[in-house]
């Protein structure tokens, strides 16, 4: 863990970090995850870098950024040549293992096996917070306490970062789902379920998305403001300026 960073508790012991068991921890992780990026057609890795261009402008030399679910390190790789801090955590620890091979090795990445809504860091520790590539709906995780810790994370001043697909991605993404189940990464797709944003496999797998409302509807909740922005007719943040 990063020193400075860590959360205090009470006791002699640390908390537990425990990887909770999900379908992208279990199956879709190091390896097998970074193929669902290099078979990805090219509109796709357009709208991937589009994601990362957005959150990059976002970024400076005085940054202090953590990333929620880095995978194997794509975002990862880019950022750490731009901030003064990155931190990746993640629930798989293959995909950890795979980032220390991925990206160039640089005294301002860490990375920690953690579950996002429950991190070992102090309150206002980061500049930015950013959990991007639908990570809101992939986690499966409680949506309004993956916020609220995100915001906690994050100094009054600083920025949380959550994308979903726009509506208009709806015929790349599928496109790009149906190539990861040709070659066996998900399951195969259910096409009578499939729609309206949600694309399920017949292996039990479900992607859904988030919309604009559905982000301001979370936000609210937590008394946050969110600015929401589509980038590139492809992806949909949902920008908060933590008070």
């Amino acid at each position: 863990m990063v020193r400075g960073l860590a959360r205090r508790h009470r006791g002699s012991h640390p908390p537990q970090l425990v990887a909770m068991p999900s379908y992208y921890t279990d199956r879709l992780s190091a390896e097998r995850l970074r193929a669902c990026y290099d078979l990805a057609p090219p509109g796709t890795k357009a709208y991937l870098q589009a994601e990362i261009d957005f959150v990059l402008q976002k970024t400076s030399s005085s940054t202090a950024v953590i990333e929620l679910g880095c995978g194997y390190g794509g975002v990862l790789r880019q950022l750490v040549s731009r901030a003064r801090t990155v931190v990746g955590i993640d629930t798989s620890l293959r995909s950890l293992r795979m980032v220390a091979e991925f990206v160039s090795r640089s005294e301002s990445l860490h990375l920690a096996a953690m579950d996002a809504t429950h991190m070992g860091f102090r309150d206002r520790a980061f500049d930015l917070t950013i959990c991007i590539q639908n990570g809101i709906s992939a986690f499966g995780t409680d949506q309004r306490e993956l916020l609220a810790e995100a915001a906690r994370v994050t100094r009054p001043g600083g920025l949380v970062l959550f994308s979903s697909y726009s509506e208009r991605f709806w015929a790349e993404r599928l496109k790009w789902f149906e190539i990861q189940a040709e070659h066996g990464l998900i399951g195969e797709i259910d096409d009578r379920a499939t729609g309206n944003g949600v694309i399920v496999c017949k292996d039990g797998f479900r992607a859904t998305t988030m919309d604009a409302e559905a982000f301001r509807s979370l936000a609210a909740v937590l008394g946050l403001a969110p600015n929401i922005i589509e980038v590139d007719g492809s992806s949909l943040f949902c920008e908060i300026a933590v008070p």
